[in-house]
């Protein structure tokens, strides 16, 4: 099974730990297997907000294999700047002894600065709050930080922007590990109707068009993703949720900036396009499980931008 560990620093950023373990809590109630830890380093942890953690075991403990994740969340700027923190050498020896052995290293916020530490920044893509960009740089001239993105993935190891980010980023793992399928259902269930792209990946059509709170309109696109290949009808869709076809049509052009038809054809296009990858399926085939009456007229959408 998979295991997603936490380290959690003496100072930490609440929402830097909490939005990111809610997101793979949310993964655990739709199916996914997994196991998250929660490991501390030094002193017993306390957030920024005061919030105390009690006890926990020290990172030494942890049992990881090549494909789980460590995640470093963010920490208060002073002790940043410490000589305690830049003293924790054997846990920045660690991270990099995990990275080594294909573990996958995260950071939230300035969690960045405990992977710089570990040598894990060099020639990488990474980030962090836009307030700490500079200094991760100075401290680390052989990183490409980037300044202007939520989160990116470079040679294994993922970094994020400040505090709400780490949700972006998690949600980003949970694609890459499960898809946009599963992502979507998680974000739902988090009430995050527009999952924030960072730079390695672009939106998913699953979640776009979220960003509303008609709980109608919702129905209506949970119900059109999990049945692409029927007729899907304008009446019948307004019927489901107690609306006219007139109200939904005008409602669901309101709310998401399309058509229910165009919405309908975006997400049957996305999901073609993810079948095509598997060469066992004919083109056929695929049409019809996307909804699309011929091959000729799936092969005719696919090639429109």
């Amino acid at each position: 099974m998979q295991k997603v560990a936490f380290i959690i620093p003496p100072t930490v950023e609440l929402l830097d730990l909490s939005g990111p373990a809610q997101v793979f809590t949310e993964a655990k109630v739709h199916g996914m297997e997994l196991d998250m830890e929660f490991y501390q380093y030094s002193d017993e942890p306390v957030s920024t907000a005061g919030l105390g953690f009690g006890k926990l075991e020290n990172y030494t403990s942890a049992k990881l294999k090549a494909g789980d994740f460590i995640i470093v969340p963010g920490m208060d700027n002073d002790y940043v700047n410490s000589i305690p923190f830049r003293a924790e050498r054997e846990f920045f020896k660690w991270l990099k002894e995990s990275s080594d052995k294909g573990i996958i290293v995260c950071s939230v916020c300035s969690g960045a600065f405990a992977l710089g530490h570990a040598g894990l920044l060099k020639d990488t893509e990474c980030t962090t709050h836009w307030r700490r960009v500079k200094a991760l740089q100075q401290q680390f001239p052989q990183a490409k930080v980037i300044a202007d993105i939520l989160f990116v993935k470079s040679n294994n190891v993922y970094t994020s922007a400040g505090i709400s980010a780490g949700i972006d980023l998690a949600l980003a793992i949970l694609e890459d590990l499960k898809g946009p399928l599963f992502t979507h259902k998680v974000a739902r269930g988090l009430v995050v109707y527009h999952r924030r792209s960072g730079s390695h990946k672009q939106e998913s059509i699953y979640l776009d068009y979220r960003n509303h709170i008609n709980p109608q309109v919702h129905e209506v696109q949970d119900y059109l993703i999990d049945n692409l290949s029927k007729d899907n009808d304008i009446e019948s869709l307004a019927s489901m949720v107690g609306m006219s076809a007139r109200n939904l049509s005008r409602v669901f052009k309101e709310k998401t900036g399309t058509t229910v038809l165009e919405y309908l054809t975006l997400l049957r296009k996305e999901f073609a396009s993810t079948m095509m990858n598997n060469p066992e399926y004919t083109i056929e085939y695929i049409a019809s499980k996307c909804g699309f009456k011929t091959a000729r007229q799936l092969q005719r959408i696919l090639k429109k931008k």
